[in-house]
């Protein structure tokens, strides 16, 4: 079990208007156009403000204990007011205060708000005690206009391949928010906001079956070791960082900055041979050594494809893929919170290591970019080039270039 969160009473979203004769700064670009849509009013407005929850798609609380194992699908919370009408409250991402110990939010569309919606609730309020709240009857006819919106405008990637960056809300403290830019290709393919520790991803559910599905956690104890294992970049196979440690090795004792193919691999081998003979039999000693050899040539043509596409200079070359751990290190931590395996206190301190694992590691952040991207297609793409190298070198692209992006807002050094 994860160590107890301490209590705190923001389960619901709460901001408060500014003040008189002020624009309303919001925590991202979403909430200030729904702000704006309130500010002006009107027919037009408000079916605006319903096309972006359409297209982007909402949040609802629900207690912890009816949200476990429910997949998703727990009724939704209905609220009574002082005059006897009902509603249900939803709201965008942006606004979700800090996970609470106690109560989750689920992602839901407005199809989904339809299969779920209680009988005798004729209200809807979006975003409720911000400055971007606004209802919405929710009779049969407005509940058919919904559902031609969501098949109109949802899908369900729509949101991801953007960068997304909260202005308010967010760390100020430096370590913090480098651990944090450490998850910036994911982040991006995600479409979720790099810079938040008030995680809550795609949704309670989801966090808790992306854990499961892709990394085989299903609690706080497997949660914390696979974070170690990644933190300390033991995760992924260690032969990728024993052959590129080998020609690391060649360039320090030869001091030219380009080593020969052929004395690489022979390096590789022989090391490995030295190290091993003792241990491995010939003929799985003589393997070993085969697929060293060629894993070598491997990470060649890799390198020889990211000179080309810009993410290595023309004469670079990684050092080391320590970044495809640790950038999904800080990521798994999130995740971690989102689906209630971690305290906060945890991931503070696993997104603050992270960063500093990094900054070890790495002179710049392309160089880093570079290391994860070699990890990932080491790990996946299997030298076809294909959707594991071209959507992260995208990311990659974006991610240099955008003002906002982490890696030209947070200095690595």
């Amino acid at each position: 079990m994860p160590p107890q969160d301490e209590t705190h009473d923001e389960v619901l979203p709460s901001m408060d208007d500014p003040p008189a004769g002020e624009r309303w700064l919001a925590p991202a670009l979403r909430e200030q156009r729904l702000y704006e849509l309130c500010r002006e009013g009107g027919d037009e407005a408000h079916l605006a403000y319903l096309r972006i929850v359409a297209a982007e798609g909402l949040y609802r609380p629900v207690a912890l204990g009816q949200a476990v194992g429910s997949d998703g699908a727990a009724p939704l919370h209905v609220t009574t007011l002082p005059d006897g009408r009902r509603l249900v409250q939803v709201y965008t991402v942006g606004v979700l205060p800090r996970p609470h110990p106690d109560v989750v939010y689920e992602f839901i569309t407005l199809r989904g708000l339809i299969s779920l919606w209680p009988r005798d609730v004729r209200v809807l309020l979006v975003n409720g005690a911000t400055p971007c709240a606004r209802a919405f009857l929710a009779g049969e006819d407005e509940r058919e206009t919904w559902l031609g919106l969501h098949d109109e405008l949802f899908e369900p990637d729509g949101t991801c391949d953007r960068i997304e960056t909260r202005r308010t809300g967010m760390p100020h403290d430096e370590g913090l928010l480098r651990g944090l830019a450490c998850g910036a290709h994911l982040c991006y393919g995600n479409g979720d906001a790099w810079n938040t520790l008030d995680w809550h991803g795609a949704g309670y559910s989801s966090e808790v079956e992306r854990l499961a599905g892709s990394w085989g956690i299903d609690g706080h104890d497997s949660w914390l070791d696979t974070t170690e294992l990644l933190l300390a970049a033991e995760l992924s196979p260690w032969v990728w960082d024993y052959v590129l440690g080998a020609r690391l090795w060649l360039a320090q004792e030869t001091g030219e900055r380009r080593v020969d193919p052929v004395v690489w691999r022979d390096c590789v081998e022989q090391s490995i041979r030295s190290q091993l003979q003792d241990e491995v039999s010939g003929e799985e000693l003589d393997d070993l050594a085969a697929s060293l050899r060629g894993l070598a040539g491997k990470i060649m043509r890799y390198e020889s494809r990211f000179r080309a596409d810009g993410l290595l200079p023309p004469d670079g070359y990684v050092r080391t893929v320590a970044a495809w751990d640790l950038g999904r290190a800080t990521m798994v931590a999130r995740w971690g919170r989102g689906a209630r395996y971690a305290g906060e206190q945890e991931l503070h301190a696993a997104v603050e290591r992270a960063g500093k694992a990094v900054q070890a590691a790495y002179g710049s952040w392309p160089e880093f970019s570079a290391g994860y991207i070699l990890g990932r297609c080491l790990h996946f793409d299997e030298e076809t080039f294909g959707d594991w190298y071209t959507t992260v070198l995208d990311a990659h692209r974006a991610l240099l270039a955008a003002p906002d992006s982490p890696w030209n807002t947070v200095p690595l050094h």
